[in-house]
């Protein structure tokens, strides 16, 4: 199997528009699927990935790359962590904001783990991004927790950062850079 097709399952809008410039730029052609990603019930983004890879590479029979990312807010005991879409399903990141009202750790962290499943290798690649909670949103850019979450280095939000420079810093980029140099430092199969 050519190393030129490779399935991403996904069907998010706003996270195909961060990972399109990035497999631009390592000149590595992606497709989608109407797949939805399987979700297993686990506290690890990394086992949640790797499971979802394998099963997609199952049914679809072809490399196919899958991520799963969690937020972890230090003074929840890392809650939500990998039940983040659910929470923000849920609550909301307004919700997240009334629960560490008048609290003063307000640190947290991003987490992608991208898994890569193909006839020869499962593999994962980690990428994190610490900052800390806003107190109120900001910014009309981005998606998720991006109007409350402040990147470490930086005084805007997520939401409040152009595309492009989300893009250079976010976790996601971070795990599917390390995943697309990987991808393109292995020799093509003869």
């Amino acid at each position: 199997m050519s190393r030129d097709r490779i399935v991403l399952v996904t069907q998010n809008k706003h996270k195909l528009a961060e990972l399109k410039p990035l497999f631009d730029e390592y000149k590595i052609p992606f497709e989608t699927t109407d797949l939805e990603k399987l979700e297993i019930r686990s506290q690890d983004v990394e086992e949640i990935a790797l499971t979802a890879a394998k099963h997609a590479h199952e049914i679809l029979n072809c490399p196919v790359v899958v991520d799963d990312t969690g937020f972890f807010v230090s003074a929840l005991n890392d809650f939500p962590g990998s039940y983040a879409a659910y929470f923000l399903q849920t609550i909301g990141y307004n919700g997240v904001l009334r629960l560490l009202e008048g609290t003063l750790d307000r640190s947290a962290k991003f987490v992608t783990a991208v898994a890569f499943c193909d006839e020869k290798n499962l593999k994962s690649f980690l990428g994190q991004m610490h900052g800390t909670i806003s107190t109120s949103p900001s910014g009309k850019g981005g998606f998720g927790y991006d109007p409350i979450f402040i990147p470490n280095g930086f005084s805007n939000t997520y939401a409040q950062l152009s595309l492009s420079e989300k893009i250079q810093i976010s976790h996601r980029t971070k795990a599917f850079r390390a995943f697309l140099e990987w991808r393109t430092s292995i020799p093509e199969n003869p």
